[in-house]
């Protein structure tokens, strides 16, 4: 298969989000394959995965906001935050909490905050990996991170167990938000189940299979229609000439530092930015 674009899958529980690339490989027989941000083994979920020269594009869907299903267990705190790590307190507190606790515990998080990471993650700190250290016995001293939090609502309260759904801005540990409730409720918490069911506009509904690729035709969704939450700036044929070279063009009305998709013949040509007046070409796909 020779077909760019994005191919839109849904993860199971167990795998990593790279197994999966490795699974694309081999199902659709494809070298060039990328993800646009991981999903743990333990959570299922939308996974957007990149193909052939649409890979270049992974970059520009870390903007684009989350939604999850989760399920947060009180009274238990984990050293990873979430149920794959060991038991480091616990508490019966939550016995003393009714719903009207859980809803307001929640709506502390909506809006903009600074999130500590968890110990056990992929950030890095000269030149050392959060989990690494925490295997070694050493966390790293990690600065606490901004993040959005546009949605956060209670769908069920089942003592100990909180289900909730979330929508965050990329970079958000749902993870830290578990501990931070547990904490924020005096009881301690952590993250027991996790879905993602939403990446900017696409969800999993129509989404592929692990294992089913190489069994039909899966859909994949052009580069166009793939950037078509960004604005777009139709070129001319003088432009394309222009653009294909690297040259800007007439910024036309289009915000400053938002990507914009620059479409030539009903296609992708490539991906620029405002400066100024004009609209800088960041990378170029004509032709590729």
């Amino acid at each position: 298969m020779n077909r760019p674009g994005l191919l839109l899958l849904d993860k199971p529980v167990g795998p990593t989000s790279h197994d999966m690339v490795a699974l694309v490989r081999r199902e659709l027989g494809i070298r060039r394959v990328g993800h646009t941000g991981t999903l743990d083994p333990f959570a299922s979920g939308l996974l957007l995965i990149c193909l052939g020269w649409a890979t270049r594009l992974a970059e520009y869907f870390h903007v684009l906001p989350k939604t999850y299903e989760a399920t947060i267990v009180l009274g238990d705190a984990r050293d990873t935050d979430d149920r794959t790590g060991e038991q480091i307190a616990s508490s019966e507190a939550w016995k003393d909490l009714d719903i009207a606790d859980v809803e307001e515990g929640l709506r502390q998080f909506l809006g903009s905050s600074d999130q500590m990471p968890p110990d056990y993650s992929a950030r890095q700190l000269d030149g050392r990996r959060a989990y690494q250290a925490a295997r070694e016995g050493d966390p790293l001293k990690l600065a606490a991170r901004p993040i959005e939090v546009s949605e956060i609502r209670l769908l069920e309260w089942s003592p100990p167990r909180v289900d909730a759904v979330l929508t965050v801005s990329t970079g958000t540990y749902i993870r830290a938000i578990a501990r931070d409730l547990g904490e924020a409720l005096g009881c301690h918490g952590h993250l027991s189940a996790l879905r993602r069911t939403r990446i900017g506009p696409f969800t999993p509904e129509n989404a592929s299979k692990p294992g089913s690729l190489g069994q039909g035709d899966p859909r994949i969704v052009p580069p166009l229609e793939a950037v078509g939450w960004m604005p777009r700036r139709i070129l001319n044929g003088a432009e394309v000439a222009d653009i294909s070279t690297g040259k800007a063009v007439p910024a036309a009305d289009v915000q400053t530092g938002v990507p914009v998709a620059l479409v030539a013949d009903g296609e992708l040509a490539a991906i620029g930015f405002r400066d100024g007046d004009l609209l800088r070409p960041s990378k170029v796909f004509r032709g590729v």
